[in-house]
């Protein structure tokens, strides 16, 4: 009898400590979508609900720049890139290390530092970056080798960083000297989102904002820290204030990259202050729209604005006044 006990208490105190790993798994095993994704090689679930938002609102086409925000563990990111192919270019940025999806190029920090955005910029202002390259053959082309080539865009970062820099001075210059407006309305408006930096074709932000440890350092669902981005707190009004701090910082680099006519996705947790960010999202945008993909939990509180065709006229003044 005693050793009848002793064989029964090491499963017991093993179904105890990975309860909460248990029902996950029941969950994921249960849910449509996550068994789909597994079916189609797709990084999670979480594809399927921009691929319904594309499939209503036509968000993509070939060719495009895509810049997918919070990009890991890169779902988002495959589909983007599936859908802007062939021509297209997909970046994805990220606070946590990840295996990009094919095709997608990856910078790993955090958005919110003015040194990744710049960096982003840079990147996607050299129309050719990001782009896949088939590579016939290794006999120089235009005076250089492959190799010679892949050693001259190693620099590419510094070198639009200074031209960022330099265009910025000239930008400040030509206001202290009256440069003629009438020159500029003259451009295209191609010409002129180009000249302003506005190249980005959509703008696609499914950040979270990580919460703080506290407990369980030894289990690895709480210390990897994917979990900790991927997952709320459990607090709402900090998971919707948090989200709209994010929000609100995509919305402003879309405003400085995106071309008129881009489009512009976020997810955000809904709480008192998302009709604000709605209103700057109808200033600067012709047509805008809240989503709660049938791939959403119901019980999750996360929400999606659909901003479309961005609009040229509107100033920052003007989109972020209170």
């Amino acid at each position: 009898m005693a050793s009848q006990n002793r064989s029964r208490c090491p499963a017991t105190i093993r179904h105890g400590s990975s309860s909460s790993s248990t029902r996950w798994k029941t969950r994921q095993g249960s849910d449509y979508f996550a068994r789909e994704a597994r079916v189609q090689g797709l990084k999670s679930r979480a594809a399927f609900k921009l691929l319904e938002m594309n499939d209503k609102y036509k968000l993509f086409k070939p060719g495009q720049t895509v810049v997918d925000l919070g990009y890991a563990p890169g779902s988002w990111s495959q589909v983007a890139f599936s859908r802007t192919s062939p021509g297209g270019r997909v970046v994805g940025i990220d606070l946590i290390p990840a295996q990009p999806p094919r095709g997608v190029s990856t910078i790993q920090g955090n958005f919110l530092s003015p040194a990744i955005q710049a960096e982003v910029r840079a990147y996607v202002q050299e129309p050719d970056l990001g782009r896949p390259r088939q590579v016939f053959s290794t006999e120089p082309e235009n005076g250089f080798t492959e190799e010679e080539m892949q050693d001259l865009e190693k620099g590419y970062i510094d070198l639009e960083r200074q031209a960022h820099l330099e265009g910025a001075e000239q930008a400040e210059s030509g206001k202290d000297t009256g440069v003629d407006k009438a020159a500029e309305r003259r451009l295209s408006v191609k010409e002129r989102d180009r000249q302003h930096g506005r190249v980005v074709d959509v703008v696609l932000s499914d950040m979270c904002e990580p919460w703080d440890q506290t407990s369980g350092f030894h289990k690895r669902s709480l210390s990897d820290p994917y979990s900790r981005l991927a997952n709320t707190s459990g607090i709402a009004f900090k998971d919707h204030a948090d989200s709209m701090d994010l929000c609100n910082a995509a919305l402003t680099f879309a405003f400085d990259t995106l071309r008129t006519g881009g489009h512009f996705l976020c997810k955000f947790y809904q709480g008192s202050e998302d009709k604000a960010l709605e209103m700057q999202l109808r200033r600067l945008f012709a047509k805008v729209h809240r989503e709660k993909p049938d791939s959403s939990r119901s019980e999750s509180k996360e929400a999606y604005f659909v901003a479309l065709r961005r609009k040229e006229e509107p100033t920052r003044e003007e989109v972020f006044r209170e």
